[in-house]
């Protein structure tokens, strides 16, 4: 790794929010374009058969989010709530996530009980992570048009999810992203975390990924009963 100095990142996250009688709750955050909302539309339709969903959307100042994912008929629209943070998404998801928190609950309050709500990011840097009080576990949306040094550049984002995803893999010998390089790097950065390689939108791109939620849930299921 590559680092001029001692850098201080938070904790890693795991499921460490008290088990209540709720969804399990699962924030995606990841920069710009990585493929965060198409990931959430994929995870929806992968799941929506055997798991009852909910999905909070972050955007600054719109509903662009939520109102792709209505479009696309992921979920029911009483299922797709849209949060306007009006500020930095890092304020939103990790600093003062009440506007989050209430949202999620006052969902699973209208169309619960809820099996899993999935917390949307706005697009954000490298830096962005959630709250433990306002999710349960973390995936890191990034793709490989973003550059193949991502992993190598690391940031809590990367370091510290419960689940990186390298998303557009398809996209790689179009950009000229070495992918045997950035799993080496990330592996170097997350140590045992989980790293998947993906293309969300491709046929079966979604399947690991829901794979892993699917994991999730079940150990959520196992301590409520």
């Amino acid at each position: 790794m590559h680092r001029d100095g001692p850098e201080v990142f938070p904790e890693r996250y795991t499921a460490s929010v008290e088990v209540g009688e709720r969804a399990l709750r699962v924030g995606l955050g990841g920069p710009v374009g990585s493929g965060k909302t198409a990931t959430v539309a994929a995870l929806c339709r992968a799941l929506r058969a055997t798991v009852s969903i909910g999905v909070v959307t972050n955007d600054i100042y719109t509903r662009e989010d939520a109102d792709f994912l209505l479009r696309e008929a992921v979920l029911p629209a009483e299922r797709i709530v849209a949060v306007e943070t009006g500020a930095c998404p890092h304020t939103a998801i990790r600093d003062d996530i009440s506007a989050n928190l209430e949202a999620v609950e006052e969902l699973e309050e209208a169309v619960g009980p809820l099996d899993l709500v999935l917390v949307e990011s706005g697009g954000d840097n490298l830096t962005a992570t959630f709250s433990r009080g306002l999710v349960d576990a973390q995936v890191f949306v990034i793709d490989v048009a973003g550059g193949d040094d991502i992993p190598r550049k690391g940031g809590p984002g990367v370091t510290t999810a419960d689940l990186l995803v390298v998303n557009k893999i398809d996209l790689a010998p179009y950009v000229g992203a070495d992918l045997e390089r950035m799993a080496v790097d990330a592996a170097a950065q997350r140590g045992a975390l989980p790293v998947l390689f993906t293309a969300v939108k491709q046929p079966g791109g979604i399947d690991p990924v829901a794979a892993w939620v699917g994991d999730r849930l079940a150990a959520w299921r196992a301590v409520r009963t």
